[in-house]
């Protein structure tokens, strides 16, 4: 080794920045700093783990106070981006831009997968109507993490089963933002109870293309063309576009019964600091942190993701997987005097006729559970 030479010593420096730049893995620029000490400072004093993270996530561009680690910190959230387990990362509503009837249809139901059928109890979040089909929706939540990144969202078009033709209600197109607050003091307020829109209240760093959405009763998945780092931890949801009338009034609406995100939430190993004065965004790292969930990773305590916050496929339909429910429900004390309704299709055309019948508690009476409300 003594009559070894470093060639980067002999480059110019625009030269050795040039080769090192064509590096697109913090991984490799990490053991690039381990050839020696004058590769490590020329990575650090440069900042190429930043300039990389910048190139791949462009949200980071908001950070306004680095990390005192510098660049450290940037190689490592380079692989906490891609290496920190996934995770469901909605945590509470906020806001929704509008709500019909609160609080039985409050955006707090569409974070709830259940499928409740039982006396028309139906979990979703419906808009107010509108005689424009064009006016959009958007509807808030605060993330589990304020700094994750998210890939993937998914979203649920409310089919209202009890109401004639089984219309969905869903929009034409969505689109998606992720941001944090103007100030802490003004999200400090309960929104929805008070049946306000807090859009004008958040700093939006990533607005996503316009997808279109299915009129169709199925969880729909929405994949972000790269992941998205979010700043402040909020994630506001778009609807544009409506789709379907209500008959009873002729009004256009749009209902979402389920909304989930996915990605990595990057804390405790990472968290921002937004700064209502001087209006810049600090990035903290914790270094400990970091080591602990790369062990944890390393050695398969990741965890895996579950199912159980998704509903199950298909979803909202009466089906032998809801006989328990059926039974139940025949077999519940009769209400109102003891009547039950459900509709009748006889087959022929689709003409539906709706008529009251007795229910006969003795179990003598045959009834389908695919014709009950």
């Amino acid at each position: 080794m003594d009559n070894q030479i470093d060639f980067f010593q002999w480059l110019e420096s625009d030269m050795a920045l040039k080769i090192l730049t064509c590096l697109d893995d913090s991984a490799d620029l990490i053991r690039a700093s381990a050839v020696s000490h004058y590769w490590q400072n020329f990575v650090i004093s440069n900042g190429l783990n930043k300039q990389l993270c910048l190139k791949r996530f462009p949200q980071l561009t908001s950070i306004t106070h680095d990390p005192s680690s510098g660049d450290v910190a940037y190689a490592a959230l380079f692989q906490a981006v891609t290496k920190f387990p996934q995770s469901y990362c909605i945590a509470d509503p906020v806001s929704a831009s509008s709500t019909d009837n609160y609080p039985e249809e409050s955006i707090l139901n569409t974070l709830d997968p259940r499928d409740k059928i039982r006396q028309r109890d139906y979990s979703y979040w419906s808009s107010k109507g509108s005689d424009d089909p064009e006016k959009p929706e958007t509807l808030i939540y605060n993330l589990s993490a304020n700094f994750c990144v998210i890939s993937e969202i998914y979203l649920h078009p409310f089919q209202a089963l009890f109401q004639i033709d089984s219309p969905i209600y869903s929009s034409k197109y969505v689109r998606f933002r992720m941001g944090h607050p103007r100030s802490l003091n003004e999200i400090n307020h309960d929104f929805m109870e008070s049946q306000e829109c807090a859009d004008d209240k958040f700093i939006w760093t990533y607005t996503s293309q316009i997808f279109p959405m299915a009129q169709e009763n199925r969880l729909q998945k929405f994949k972000l063309p790269e992941p998205v780092i979010c700043i402040g931890g909020f994630l506001q949801i778009e609807l544009l576009g409506r789709v379907q009338k209500q008959a009873a009034d002729g009004k256009y609406y749009i209902c979402v019964a389920h909304v989930q995100a996915i990605g990595r939430k990057l804390s405790p190993a990472f968290c921002v600091e937004v700064c209502e004065e001087s209006k810049g965004v600090a990035l903290r790292y914790d270094g400990g942190e970091f080591e602990v969930m790369m062990q944890r990773v390393s050695s398969g305590d990741g965890g895996s993701l579950s199912t159980s916050l998704l509903p199950v496929q298909p979803p909202r339909q009466l089906a032998w997987g809801n006989l328990q429910d059926f039974l139940h429900m025949v077999q519940a004390p009769p209400q109102d005097g003891g009547w039950y309704e459900w509709v009748v299709d006889d087959g022929d055309d689709d003409e539906v006729e709706e008529e009251e019948e007795e229910v006969d508690m003795d179990g003598d009476d045959e009834i389908d559970p695919a014709f009950l409300i």
